[in-house]
């Protein structure tokens, strides 16, 4: 785990179990590389929209060695970031994918 984890709800009210989830999910971060010094997680509620539900963002920055790793995951058309749980899945798994490639650069590998 990142010696500082930052967990912010915005526009939504907090949740534990949403917070449990994020947390398990940096964890699995944590086994692709371990020189993440920090993590930061914003879960974003949208205002609802005519025809539609709450529409979530999910805002991940990852704090490594050579600059920072930004995921941004905003709902735009997706209407399966409707669920939080979605939406939170969607932006681990792109921050996971950025994260494989930053270490294989580190490396000297190709991604």
């Amino acid at each position: 785990m990142p010696a500082t984890l930052q967990i912010s709800f915005r526009n939504m009210d907090p949740t534990a179990w949403a917070e449990v989830l994020v947390r398990s999910r940096v964890e699995e971060l944590d086994h692709v590389s371990d020189r993440v010094s920090a993590c930061r997680v914003v879960l974003d509620a949208s205002h609802r929209r005519h025809r539609q539900g709450r529409q979530y963002q999910v805002h991940i920055e990852l704090t490594v060695p050579n600059g920072p790793i930004a995921v941004t995951r905003d709902a735009g058309e997706n209407h399966a970031h409707e669920d939080l749980k979605l939406a939170i899945r969607d932006a681990f798994d792109a921050a996971r994918r950025q994260l494989q490639d930053h270490t294989h650069r580190m490396e000297g590998n190709a991604p």
